[in-house]
């Protein structure tokens, strides 16, 4: 998969598996344009791999919007910027509900927007990949507003996939397991909430960051060229179980 003179759009690139997946794709050929919010790991990325960088929380439409066109054309987009914010059904606010889908969900539509429109305007073609979750098919303690995001996303991109599509821009979802990154910790540090969940995995693992990664970079490849609309799970075998 060499993907030498395209330019991909990451979101979230800072931390996880979306830097991950700015480290994958460069080292493949891609020019890598990094959205985060944290200045600091945008530029401990563009140390390490050469990238271009946009500043900006996500959080805010007006930003994201503003982020995707510095940003400015390009043939692929990752959307891998999310939150969680541990709220139990009983307990959620309206603060963490506003939160989590203005970045998980909110934002993702906006920068798939803006980069369908420059697609079409380029003359169509392109990729997508959403990061979503196994948490939009189980249903995890405290995870209501996560779930509801990446449940949505994916509906969203299904829809994005029908109408993108006569245009030759392709939208797939990939959902992972519990992957080993600073946002998982969070949530399942605890042993005693780990082990019952690491059980279910006929892999007996969590994910590792670059194993998501690299299914992604698969999907925005010519080698997926007839896949759109998917949801591709990258669980250990999770949810076959």
């Amino acid at each position: 998969m060499d993907f030498t003179g395209k330019t991909v759009i990451i979101t979230g690139a800072g931390k996880g598996i979306g830097r991950a997946c700015a480290r994958l794709m460069a080292a493949r050929g891609a020019d890598v344009v990094a959205i985060t919010r944290t200045q600091a790991d945008l530029d401990s990325l563009a140390s390490e791999i050469g990238c271009a960088t946009v500043q900006a929380d996500l959080g805010s439409a007006a930003a994201t919007r503003a982020a995707m066109a510095k940003a400015g054309p390009a043939d692929m987009l990752i959307n891998s910027a999310g939150i969680n914010v541990l709220e139990s059904s009983f307990d959620m606010t309206e603060a963490g509900f506003d939160a989590v889908m203005g970045i998980n969900l909110r934002a993702a539509l906006i920068t798939c927007q803006e980069f369908a429109r420059a697609r079409v305007e380029a003359g169509g073609g392109g990729a997508i990949v959403n990061i979503t979750s196994i948490a939009g098919h189980r249903g995890f303690t405290e995870h209501l507003c996560y779930a509801a995001s990446k449940a949505g996303l994916e509906g969203a991109s299904r829809v994005m996939a029908k109408e993108f599509g006569p245009h030759g821009i392709r939208v797939n979802c990939v959902a992972p397991t519990i992957t080993l990154t600073e946002l998982a910790a969070e949530a399942w540090s605890d042993p005693v909430k780990a082990q019952p969940m690491m059980v279910r995995h006929p892999m007996e693992r969590f994910a590792e960051a670059d194993e998501v990664a690299e299914t992604i970079a698969m999907m925005l490849s010519d080698d997926a060229k007839m896949m759109t609309g998917a949801v591709v799970p990258v669980d250990g075998g999770f949810l076959a179980v």
